[in-house]
């Protein structure tokens, strides 16, 4: 049975704030990076806008430069003048359609804040929603943060288009919030076993994951290992080939 050639290429990467296991914080070597997986859209999470940190850059706005690509961001996370959140690149064109912190009480060890962006691709193929996230550390939070993505707000809103959702979900495929994920993206079907790609120096845990609507087909799906990306953040960038579906 021959494999029906890629649509699309997607990846989905946690880019820790562009600092590397080396310590050097870098949005070029990020671009690189992406550059060189060859896809066409990248779900990226931990970026910062205007903090001291990161010398007041606008990260995805300098990994978008550096691609020629469009992008998205939005913060989860808000002090001041200060962000910190996630975003959608494209080498297509990208239409906003919903934006949102997610709601849930954060554990005490890790209060961070968490939020998703829901983007549509205009690709030379027709339409593809483009749902990014990035959830919590606490079981209970993550729980309440699924639950509200598989609502009538985020996936019950999607028109019967190809969706995409992607991201850093901080748990396994086989996890409470995850089953739900998978069934609201994909009714009937359980979410995809994911590569490991946490810590990038030696993945041992699948905690990014791409989930994907009956109008597309996952023919490759991959946990990038090279020299380049076990430098350039904590997480490796996950691949995944889409081909038209149903």
């Amino acid at each position: 049975m021959s494999v029906p050639p890629a649509w699309l290429r997607v990846a989905t990467y946690n880019v820790h704030g562009c600092v590397g296991t080396d310590g050097v914080r870098s949005e070029r070597r990020i671009a690189e990076v992406i550059g060189s997986l060859n896809v066409d859209i990248a779900g990226l999470q931990e970026l910062d806008l205007n903090r001291p940190r990161s010398g007041r850059v606008d990260q995805a706005a300098l990994i978008a430069a550096e691609l020629g690509w469009h992008r998205y961001f939005h913060p989860a996370f808000k002090s001041q003048d200060q962000e910190y959140g996630d975003a959608v690149i494209s080498r297509f064109p990208l239409t906003m359609q919903r934006a949102a912190e997610l709601p849930a009480k954060a554990p005490w060890y890790c209060r961070e804040s968490r939020g998703a962006i829901w983007v549509t691709v205009s690709s030379p193929e027709g339409p593809c929603h483009v749902i990014n996230t990035h959830l919590g550390l606490g079981g209970r939070e993550r729980l309440v943060q699924a639950r509200l993505l598989a609502g009538e707000k985020w996936l019950g809103s999607v028109p019967d288009e190809a969706l995409v959702l992607m991201g850093d979900f901080n748990c396994r495929a086989s996890s409470a919030p995850m089953t739900l994920l998978a069934g609201a993206v994909r009714p009937g079907a359980p979410a995809m076993k994911s590569p490991a790609a946490f810590p990038s120096g030696r993945p041992l845990m699948a905690l990014d994951h791409i989930l994907v609507s009956r109008h597309l087909r996952v023919s490759g799906l991959r946990a990038v290992a090279t020299p380049l990306t076990c430098r350039a953040s904590d997480h490796l960038p996950v691949v995944a080939e889409l081909s038209k579906g149903e």
